[in-house]
């Protein structure tokens, strides 16, 4: 086929059927493996494509030279930046970025930078936006492999009037009482707060994103030009280059957070993130993977975005320790927010264990809280004890972790505290399982905890936990602080008051 097909392109008479079969060749190359026959069966003669770039056919001289960049034809790169710098045929010169995107363009990035300086500085007239708008968008994606986004600082400290918190829905009082300047409010998202201390906010735990709203931010309505324009309106890139050194194209990715149909949320996305790019010149660059800034939108009920902005280059180190996780891995936020809802029955200086500590998350976060030692956590899993100690040697923190199964551990003294997230059972070890274990886990707790000392649990069966500890006289139930209202995620409270049948 592959054979065949190249034949036909040597041999054709009329651009027509030059046309055809360049188009049916380069849709079998997309194939590996004809790929390889290609490549096989013509080796390095590629000179019959090179000299279809000729052609006064534009389709053919597109996808010759689509081929030779996809096939990845090295000596066509000269031809190709010089046909492409030279095509007038508009509908085709962002064809040629694709085909050199594929080879190495070092030898020509003077050319095609000083040409997307003259792509920015044209004003695309509505005949010709489109195919303008697709050049510009093919030779930024060209460029960037050459480029290093990331280059931006976060130097803004003192020039922020307000960021957004997003806390916990249940409990944005943990995160509030913990920010001591600037004025703060509460929103849906968690809280605002005006006129923040950066750095004293970038030590606080219990939040999971900071979000940076626009000055002067409004609802957008409209289509994607549109609200490109608006956001750009807002002077959205003067303000990222107040808060950052040095200058230059800010990388964005672009994250719209509401209810919206798929396909029209991508194919939106899509046409916006071009729009940025076109309406700002290139001062905004998109970038899927390397960006520094998430534009995010919020979609509100009336159909309108609000923009917000999260950015990467203020560095977040709060859990840089967490290395290593697994699949039911604790969320560093919520072991943090834990162990700040049970702070006033925490103790410093105490001795505590987590019968079933996974990765160790919670263990690190108790600490960080309010300083423990000796510190014990023991799980049945081998694996997640090795990635406890790796997050705990990372976080400097001396953990003492066992591969143990709780219900068999055993140890010389009391613990003044016991710290966990209970194991979550699906399926068919729902209901009564679950119950078993609930009572197994208390029976064993009392052989290890003071009298007077706390346990926190973080469950999803509280009601559960209420009624095993109703039971005894041996527990008291202080607090219990709902997480997450559609999954009943929750954190226990839970003291021993007594020596069990005393």
């Amino acid at each position: 086929m592959i054979e065949q097909l190249i034949r036909q392109v040597r041999e054709a008479k009329e651009s027509a059927q030059q046309r055809d079969a360049l188009i049916c060749l380069r849709r079998e190359i997309k194939k590996e493996e004809e790929r390889k026959a290609f490549c096989a069966a013509v080796g390095d003669d590629r000179a019959f494509l090179i000299a279809l770039l000729d052609s006064e056919d534009p389709k053919v001289r597109k996808n010759a030279a689509l081929i030779l960049g996809e096939t990845g034809t090295q000596e066509a790169f000269p031809v190709l930046l010089e046909k492409y710098l030279g095509e007038e045929t508009l509908f085709i010169r962002a064809d040629y970025l694709k085909a050199m995107a594929h080879l190495d363009c070092a030898p020509g990035l003077d050319a095609l930078r000083e040409s997307m300086e003259k792509l920015d500085e044209t004003e695309p007239k509505e005949d010709t936006r489109k195919h303008l708008m697709e050049e510009r968008t093919a030779m930024r994606r060209l460029l960037s492999a050459y480029e290093t986004p990331g280059k931006h600082v976060f130097s803004g400290y003192d020039r922020v009037s307000e960021v957004i918190l997003v806390t916990n829905r249940q409990q944005p009082e943990a995160t509030r009482r913990q920010v001591k300047t600037g004025t703060v409010v509460p929103m849906a998202l968690g809280l605002r707060v005006k006129d923040p201390d950066i750095r004293e906010l970038m030590q606080i735990r219990t939040w999971s994103e900071m979000l940076f709203p626009i000055p002067g931010a409004r609802a957008l309505k409209g289509s994607a030009r549109e609200v490109a324009r608006g956001i750009l309106a807002m002077k959205t890139a003067e303000y990222l280059e107040q808060l950052h050194a040095p200058g230059g194209s800010f990388y964005f990715r672009l994250e719209i957070k509401g209810p919206m149909d798929p396909a029209g949320r991508a194919d939106f996305v899509k046409r916006l993130c071009a729009c940025l790019e076109e309406e700002s010149r290139g001062r905004l660059r998109n970038a899927a993977g390397s960006y520094e800034v998430e534009i995010r939108l919020l979609l509100r009920k009336d159909g309108s975005f609000l923009p917000m902005l999260k950015l990467f280059t203020l560095k977040d180190e709060r859990f840089a320790y967490r290395k290593e996780s697994t699949a039911a891995s604790m969320s560093p936020v919520n072991a943090a927010l834990a162990a700040q809802l049970a702070l006033p029955y925490l103790k410093e200086g105490a001795q505590i264990l987590d019968p079933f500590c996974g990765s160790g998350t919670l263990l690190i976060e108790r600490n960080h809280a309010l300083r423990a030692d000796p510190i014990y956590g023991v799980d049945i899993f081998g694996e997640a004890v090795e990635k406890a100690r790796k997050n705990a040697e990372a976080d400097g923190c001396r953990i003492w972790f066992i591969n143990r199964d709780f219900f068999e551990f055993t140890h010389e003294y009391l613990f003044d505290e016991i710290i966990t997230e209970l194991p979550r059972l699906s399926g068919e070890e729902e209901g009564a399982s679950m119950e078993t274990l609930c009572r197994r886990f208390f029976e064993k707790a009392d052989t290890h905890l003071r009298t007077g000392g706390v346990m926190v649990i973080c469950c999803s069966c509280r009601q559960l936990l209420g009624r095993i500890a109703s039971e005894s006289s041996v527990w008291e139930v202080r607090e219990q602080y709902e997480l997450s209202e559609k999954s009943g995620a929750c954190v226990m409270v839970i003291t021993k008051t007594k020596i069990k049948n005393c």
